[in-house]
């Protein structure tokens, strides 16, 4: 039983390990941490495409309000939680969530999903399941700016943002 025991508190540990790793590259300060205000400089690619297989529900006209309003982007702690904060004239959205767990999420386009958000090296990745659907999004810092990459199969649209 010790043993047993033993195993899991060494396997509790590693993981809360990995959970501080995660957390330190998330410091505010660290050229690579994505914790700041960051606003949309709206040289996108491709974000009809991605709109059309990904949201179907999303009308004609709200997937162009979508494609050139800029969005700022506020990601933040807030104790042992991430927020992430979504903000344009069209609509905000905030999600709070604890690394590597899964959360449900309501997205932009009403969407209601099983999300999770973990961090692979100095990358945020995003991943959202819904009707046996997934899209993910991948935030990086790329020379001073926020780059994020969504997919949804094999449709990828980039977004890149500046410090606000």
């Amino acid at each position: 039983m010790k043993s047993r025991n033993g195993s899991l508190h060494q396997k509790l540990e590693a993981q809360q390990q990995r959970f501080s790793a995660q957390e330190k590259r998330l410091e505010i300060g660290r050229p690579s941490s994505p914790l700041k205000r960051w606003t949309s400089t709206l040289t996108q690619t491709e974000m009809d495409t991605y709109w059309d297989p990904c949201a179907t529900r999303v009308n004609f006209a709200t997937r162009q309000m979508g494609n050139v309003t800029k969005p700022s982007q506020i990601i933040s702690k807030d104790g042992d939680k991430m927020v992430l904060r979504t903000e344009s004239t069209f609509k905000t959205t905030e999600i709070s969530f604890k690394l590597g767990e899964e959360f449900n999420e309501t997205t932009v386009d009403d969407r209601n999903c099983k999300s999770v958000i973990k961090m692979n090296g100095d990358k945020m990745v995003h991943i959202q399941k819904w009707d046996d659907k997934e899209t993910n999004f991948v935030r990086e810092i790329k020379d001073g700016k926020l780059v994020m990459t969504l997919t949804y199969g094999d449709v990828i649209s980039v977004r890149r943002y500046e410090k606000a």
